[in-house]
């Protein structure tokens, strides 16, 4: 694993506001208030700010290496770029001088000009608080605050709380402006004719914020269209630069180790016994005989190190291929049945599901702090005996794995205790002897599903961790939190062996790429950005969403990603070429679980709107515009398709699914929390 973590941040930052997620169920919205103020690169001071939420501003430094070390610089520094002013007075004639001339161009420019609007009138508002004039801004705020994209809202309204010099210096909001820029993508001409209209009118103060504080991605070709922009803009930082997606991406899938399956009858008996754990999802076509040659797109077999094969595991993969076997082969005319779990009176506020590989076990995380384990097979869930007990146990026996088990034991439900705070994230592992919990109050702990007793409790996050998951091949395991950072782990080390900086606020989902070498983060700042697991490099930014992004998934062939957030649309992207390549829309809430089905024909997406919905992956995915001209200059064409790629939609009474889980043979378990409204 090496334990060398190395810090990487590529992002500029921008100015703007991270709120903390909104809650699930409800739990996450109590902890708002309650943050303290210094994030990872805070200054230490406490927020000083009359609102109730969480609130920074960010910054992302311009590292060439790999190791950042994290400077705080002079407060009074970073505002100094807010000392070139220009006349009070005339900033409301500035601003709306270049509305008259942006709305009077020629349709082709309009749109892409019209992306200036924001990030100029964030910095001139702030640019009057800092040099005091106060009633200046405040009229400046309320003329133009109104024409501003519907998607800015939250951050508009954080932005009205800074009305005095003292708001920006008195906390970390201020942080480091000279670097942070908010990225355009502008074709050549638009922005020619931008720069030719504010030289020509001496009109160098939006010139001045425009160099300052702004990084215009400038390609060439034809303008974009006001579709093709609004489907790529609304983060926190603008959209990303085109070279932010550039980088090789292995998203192949590792070869399947050989091993003979025995082929006998006796399947019936004796599905998903305790002593067989096995491996999740081997990604794999069908049967094993399909893998045995290398994926040109797939990393080197060793280029982590991965866990070696146990005996349990052998078993569990053959016990698995037999199930994929009897596989239903999903499509538009065979859809999935779904089996909904609702948990009844969960008065404790249920906060976070799993569900094992083989979906034998269901674990539910509480705003109680509890984490509480079912099985939902007819086997009951056994500690192993006490120390005493097991000595006498013969060891060569045939079915010592059975007879270390004590019967006396035996519960359908666990309760898992440590925890000191709400339980928002859950993860089996693949061979399901461990169970993740991630928590409220920062850490990560580690339970024994032998002994049902917590091995380790990690420490590296200070503030909440909102998820946590196992790598595919267990041993490795991530997590993403408030701090805006999340953390790649081994189970048997104390320190993370990696840290992924560059997310501009909390990091809200994490999820494992199917080979293990890459790792998605969804953000509050409505981006996803995957990140290298070996060298700890971001190597994607995807923009598009319009707000907090909750749930990820990553398609059984590894080469797409679906994504989910409050803006109730689910977004795909092709890895390989870092382009946006479908929306789906249909839901009106938030979307908290998207699952892909077990050969990736169906995507299954659930949420707060007390629904799951069903959508044609396949047809979804197929004849993409990816050429190269799409790829260089992101112009990208989205099929307003979302109608015929909708498969069905799955009302509950009043239950917002919570979790989405596809069985080994393609059958659709869900789960959630009733909710008596």
């Amino acid at each position: 694993g090496g334990s060398v973590a190395t810090v990487a941040s590529s992002s500029p930052g921008v100015a703007a506001v991270a709120t903390v997620p909104p809650g699930k169920g409800g739990a996450r919205a109590g902890t708002a208030g309650s943050l303290p103020g210094a994030g990872l690169l805070g200054t230490g001071g406490p927020l000083c700010l009359s609102q109730p939420w969480g609130f920074a501003v960010m910054l992302g430094h311009k590292v060439g290496g790999g190791v950042v070390v994290e400077d705080q610089p002079d407060v009074s520094a970073v505002l100094s770029a807010y000392n070139q002013q220009g006349d009070p007075t005339l900033y409301e004639e500035y601003y709306s001088g270049l509305k008259n001339f942006i709305e009077c161009s020629l349709d082709c420019h309009r749109a892409e000009l019209s992306q200036l609007f924001y990030p100029l009138f964030v910095h001139m508002y702030l640019e009057l608080v800092y040099n005091q004039h106060e009633s200046e801004a405040k009229s400046f705020f309320e003329r133009f605050h109104g024409d501003q994209e519907c998607y800015y809202q939250d951050d508009l309204r954080v932005l009205s709380s800074l009305t005095k010099k003292e708001h920006m210096k008195g906390n970390e909001t201020m942080l480091d402006f000279r670097t942070s820029k908010f990225v355009l993508r502008i074709s050549r001409d638009s922005y020619q004719l931008l720069k030719r209209h504010l030289q020509e009118k001496q009109n160098n103060q939006i010139w001045n914020i425009v160099q300052e504080h702004l990084y215009i991605d400038i390609f060439d070709g034809m303008p974009r269209s006001k579709q093709q922009i609004d489907a790529m803009v609304g983060s926190l930082a603008g959209e990303a630069k085109r070279e932010a997606n550039k980088a090789k991406v292995f998203f192949g899938l590792l070869k399947e180790p050989e091993f003979d399956v025995p082929l006998d009858d006796e399947d019936e008996e004796g599905e998903n016994e305790e002593g067989k754990p096995k491996k999740k999802k081997p990604k794999k076509d069908s049967v094993g005989s399909k893998s045995k040659k290398q994926d040109p797109n797939a990393p080197p077999q060793n280029r982590i190190p991965l866990p070696e094969l146990k005996d349990s595991d052998k078993l569990d993969k053959v016990m698995n291929m037999k199930e994929a076997a009897r596989r239903v082969r999903l499509g538009p005319e065979c859809l999935p049945s779904i089996c909904f779990y609702t948990f009844l009176n969960a008065y404790q506020g249920l906060t976070a599901v799993d569900i094992t590989d083989d979906s034998s076990m269901i674990v539910g995380g509480f705003a109680d702090s509890t984490v509480r384990v079912w099985s939902v097979t007819p086997k009951k869930l056994r500690s192993v005996k006490t120390a005493a007990d097991l000595s006498l146990i013969d060891k060569e026996s045939d079915d010592v794995l059975e007879r270390i088990m004590d019967e006396k034991t035996a519960s359908e439900l666990k309760i898992l205790y440590g925890h000191s705070g709400p339980v928002y994230g859950t993860s089996f592992s693949p061979d399901r002897n461990y169970l993740l919990s991630c928590s409220e109050d920062g850490t990560v702990r580690l339970w024994s599903l032998q002994t049902f007793t917590c091995l380790v409790g990690y420490k590296g996050h200070n503030y909440p961790v909102w998820d946590t998951q196992f790598s595919p091949y267990g041993y490795y395991f991530v997590s993403g939190g408030h701090d805006r950072v999340a953390r790649l782990w081994a189970t048997d080390h104390y320190q993370p062996l990696r840290i992924f900086a560059g997310h501009l606020a909390d990091v809200t989902c994490t999820r494992f790429h199917p080979n293990s070498n890459y790792i998605a983060t969804g953000s509050a700042d409505r981006t996803i950005r995957l990140w290298d697991v070996l060298n700890g490099n971001c190597v994607r930014i995807f923009t598009g969403h319009k707000g907090p992004i909750h749930s990820l998934a990553f398609s059984p062939n590894g080469r797409f990603l679906a994504t989910g957030a409050t803006d109730g649309r689910v977004l795909l992207w092709d890895i390989g070429h870092g382009l946006m390549v479908g929306e789906l829309k249909g839901h009106t809430d938030t979307i908290y679980a998207l699952r892909f089905s077990r050969d990736g024909e169906i995507l299954a997406s659930g949420s707060m709107d007390n629904t799951v919905r069903l959508w044609d992956a396949v047809k979804a995915f197929e004849d993409l515009e990816t050429d190269d001209f799409t790829t260089a200059t992101g112009h990208i064409n989205l099929p307003e398709n979302s109608q015929d790629l909708l498969l069905g939609t799955y009302m509950t009474k009043s239950t917002p699914v919570v979790h989405l889980h596809f069985t080994r043979r393609n059958l659709l378990l869900a789960a959630g929390a009733y909710s008596s409204q």
